[in-house]
């Protein structure tokens, strides 16, 4: 069965820096686009970023320059780094992969549990 497994989420002070995991397991043989979504209280589900096979990169223009979204292969790890912390980024924050499933063969959508990120000011 694959899953995705987040990790990084907390408390931290304005100006701050976070670092999200998600580890993707279970049968793989192929992880194609990779994102990073965020949803706080009273707002919609938002992409904050995303990474593509290939390595190209999108974000939402609140955190550009701020967030860096990577992966490690080796791993079925991506990551979002997150730099200058704000208290607007406060969120719920989930990983979403676009996993290929060994079982099946199939490319299949998936999502992280979420994790909850809290920027005091």
């Amino acid at each position: 069965q694959v899953q995705l497994v987040e990790s990084g989420g907390g408390l931290v002070q304005a100006g701050g820096s976070l670092r999200l995991s998600c580890a993707a397991s279970g049968s793989i043989f192929s992880i194609t686009a990779m994102g990073w979504y965020r949803q706080g209280p009273g707002k919609q589900r938002e992409l904050v970023a995303a990474l593509t096979y290939g390595g190209g990169t999108n974000y939402a223009d609140s955190v550009k320059g701020r967030f860096t979204i990577s992966r490690d292969n080796a791993k079925n790890t991506f990551y979002l780094q997150m730099n200058s912390l704000k208290p607007e980024d406060t969120a719920d924050y989930y990983c979403n992969a676009r996993i290929g499933v060994r079982d099946t063969m199939r490319f299949v959508d998936y999502w992280g549990q979420g994790t909850q990120v809290t920027v005091s000011s």
